[in-house]
């Protein structure tokens, strides 16, 4: 017990004394933590704990961030993402794949050795690209997305890479064991056996090893699905808020576990719970659970890898290491700047993509040691490429700093301006909440305010509040998306929320939280388009109002006008294809379909077209009474004689 408060004591206190410091400095969260291992480093050696083990708790760091991103990601938008997955991402590994295995082929090895080499240093850092796209704000650029597409994919290939490493080893050999005892290929074999934890597939045929994988994928699935709001709802009864935390760690924790027992990725198989439950209406319970155990066990796998580098081996071959290791960075570079010129993306987004990839990533770890026992590497060669894969991820936030001197140049940087500062302090809580003051939520804001009363303005556009407050109105700064901001801003005492951000994905998932939170409140919701209307309308909004749509009618008016209708006749037209369009909405939402584009789905249609042609005969009897009514007796009378 004395030793884990030596140890606990120890990585606490360098990272409550560093981190602070390099952020201070604009180094970064990130590059604190690497420099904090580094530190205590020799601290931890001296009180017996391995890096390597102290690797594998944090480890869940990176579990829980994939886990964590996948509760981001609908199975709709996964899908969405399918070109960039397999099109960019496919390419990337492939492409670095053959690069670095070329090179190390070039340079002696063995082919399989080099096509080891080559997938394993194919693979970029998740845990320290996202951490600092998310750090810096740049997550939803176009670079950012094309990163994020490249780093799935890769934690994806994780899998068949694993599965590959097997059938490239090489004949073993016998060897001492530390004790002096001469190792047959046999006895290496079964002490290898006898360290491997509990398996599912283990010893099975490949068909039913094969079975077993895809029967539990999809009994996570299916939980997911269908237990998981039982089990929520179930653990909410307690009214416990550290049990609302143990389920949430027990969910990650458990897919986890399956993932391993089946031989997959633990990481992956958070990923793919996170997707699975990115629809349920306990999504933002998770996230507000998980959170801060993730950004600390991530903290501990960055200090983990600055103590893990070894450096005897590194001295004695430091020319070797320092030159592989930019070698690598150049090689990758270099492949990822071609991609992105093919894929089209310009400017800061071609060398975010370029510099913030060009790294090896903590799956290389994984790699490596797995190599070693499939006998595929040696130890020496595998000592050389853990140091290459460290020094690498330790100057992947210098590479982030060039990356913000190349965006200063190109002037190109307003994007992340406001990223660094956080969300405003929110003083006063009013009974309207307004989130979002563009060009639509400024125009609600004035006129309440000129009624008389009062409002709590929301935005994470800087730019927006600072040009408000110059013009007297008070507004705070932060997203208005985040649950701790929408509670500070009164959400549980408000009467109504006014949901006008400009991100139509923003205000959805602000209407859904909402409504989960206040089944009491009501909600008056900014709606981008049509199919945005019968989104909000499933995310439980009262009113929405589409944001042209009110300005379309009244230039339809306009231009009725200046063709010869009279002021009422083109009002009565306005007003009767107003309540004829709302009467659609009310029709078609429940045949709309968020899995099928509108123009596949056959009844949403067939309906669509009935009502287009009530419309026109409701226009033309309504024109035909009013020409009746405003037209000369004497000429109605002949008409009818006639």
């Amino acid at each position: 017990m004395e030793g884990f408060f030596d140890d606990a004591t120890i990585l606490l206190g360098a990272a409550v004394i560093v981190v602070p410091i390099a952020a201070r400095l604009g180094l970064g969260s990130v590059l604190g933590y690497l420099l904090a291992g580094i530190i205590i480093g020799p601290l931890l050696t001296l009180a017996g704990v391995e890096a390597e083990t102290l690797r594998h708790y944090a480890e869940f760091g990176v579990v829980m961030m994939l886990f964590l991103i996948g509760l981001e990601l609908e199975p709709r938008t996964l899908w969405d993402m399918r070109n960039k997955l397999v099109g960019l991402g496919g390419l990337q590994v492939g492409l670095t794949t053959a690069a670095a295995g070329g090179l190390a082929w070039l340079m002696g090895e063995t082919m399989q050795m080099s096509l080891a080499i080559g997938m394993i240093l194919a693979l970029s850092s998740t845990a320290i690209v996202l951490q600092t796209l998310s750090e810096k704000g740049l997550m939803k650029t176009t670079g950012g997305k094309a990163t994020f597409s490249v780093l799935l994919t890769q934690d994806i290939v994780v899998i068949p890479m694993l599965a590959l490493m097997p059938l490239l080893a090489m004949p073993v050999m016998p060897r001492l064991d530390p004790s002096g005892i001469i190792l047959r290929p046999i006895d290496i074999e079964k002490a290898s056996e006898a360290h491997h934890a509990f398996s599912l597939t283990e010893g099975l045929p490949e068909w039913q090893a094969a079975l077993v994988i895809i029967s539990v994928i999809a009994a996570v699935m299916l939980a997911g699905i269908y237990l998981s709001p039982l089990l929520f709802r179930f653990v909410h009864m307690a009214k416990l808020r550290e049990i609302h935390t143990a389920t949430a760690l027990l969910l990650v924790f458990g897919i986890a576990y399956l993932m391993v027992i089946v031989g997959l990725s633990p990481a992956l198989g958070a990923f793919l719970g996170g997707v699975v439950l990115a629809t349920s209406e306990f999504r933002h319970e998770l996230e507000a659970n998980i959170e801060p155990f993730k950004g600390l066990l991530l903290g501990l796998f960055f200090m983990s890898v600055g103590a893990g580098i070894d450096f005897a081996i590194m001295g004695s071959n430091i020319g070797t290491v320092v030159g592989l290791t930019l070698l690598l960075v150049l090689t990758k570079g270099l492949v990822l700047l071609v991609l992105a010129h093919f894929f089209g993306l310009r400017k800061r987004d071609k060398w975010l993509f370029t510099l913030g990839l060009a790294q090896a990533g903590e799956f290389g770890f994984v790699l490596v040691s797995y190599s070693m026992q499939a006998n595929v590497l040696h130890q020496q060669l595998a000592q050389v490429l853990l140091l290459v894969i460290a020094l690498s991820m330790l100057i992947t936030p210098l590479l982030f700093i060039l990356y913000d001197y190349i965006s200063h140049r190109l002037g190109d940087h307003t994007e992340a301006t406001d990223v660094h500062r956080k969300h405003d302090e929110i003083d006063e809580q009013a009974p309207i909440i307004v989130a979002g003051v563009g060009r639509f939520g400024q125009v609600v804001n004035r006129m309440v305010k000129m009624a008389g009363l009062k409002c709590t303005v929301l935005d994470h556009d800087l730019a927006a509040i600072e040009l408000m407050r110059h013009f007297g109105f008070k507004a705070f700064y932060g997203d208005p998306t985040r649950p701790v901001l929408l509670h500070a801003a009164g959400l549980k005492e408000a009467r109504v929320l006014v949901a006008a951000l400009s991100d139509p994905e923003a205000t959805t998932k602000l209407v859904r939280y909402a409504r989960s939170e206040r089944p009491d409140l009501h909600i008056v919701a900014r709606a981008h388009d049509r199919v945005h209307v019968y989104q909000l309308y499933q995310a439980g909004a009262d009113d929405i109002v589409r944001e042209t749509f009110d300005s379309s009618l009244r230039a339809a008016r306009y231009v009725l006008e200046n063709m010869d209708f009279s002021e009422f006749d083109a009002n009565e037209v306005e007003k009767a294809f107003y309540k004829h369009d709302r009467m659609t909405l009310r029709e078609l939402a429940p045949l709309w379909d968020p899995a099928l584009s509108l123009k596949d789905n056959p009844a949403y249609l067939a309906r669509a077209r009935e009502l287009n042609k009530v419309l026109e005969t409701g226009l033309v009897t309504a024109l035909e009474v009013q020409e009746d009514e405003s037209a000369d007796p004497d000429e109605t009378l002949e008409d009818t004689t006639e």
